[in-house]
């Protein structure tokens, strides 16, 4: 992709993979579900888990799999308020950049 993404709408990417799951979802899955999406490591999506963990919007627990602990995310109440507002104001600023963008100059 040749945009660059910010750090607003990769944590608003994120919220939204980890809503699917009501129970929640794993680190591994999260950033295979946003890599298919986004051209970004493993090493900067998990400092974003941490720091919506670290805001409130996620809380994290452990499942054993496999005789392993696996981490869980799942999105808090301040979490599923805070996606409804990256959700609201994605509808608005990507119709508007969609707006200028097919009002540009075209072929010539």
């Amino acid at each position: 992709m040749v945009f660059n993404t910010g750090s607003t709408l990769l944590d608003a990417i994120v919220l939204a993979v980890v809503s699917k799951e009501r129970e929640g979802t794993y680190g591994y899955r999260i950033t295979q579900e946003v890599q298919a999406v986004l051209d970004v490591s493993d090493s900067t999506l998990y400092p974003v888990l941490r720091r919506l963990q670290k805001d409130g919007c996620l809380k994290v627990h452990d499942r054993e799999y496999a005789g392993r602990n696996r981490r869980y995310y799942q999105l808090t109440e301040l979490g599923y308020s805070q996606l409804a507002m990256y959700q609201a104001e994605w509808i608005s600023y990507s119709s508007k950049i969609s707006a200028i963008l097919a009002s540009g100059r075209k072929g010539t």
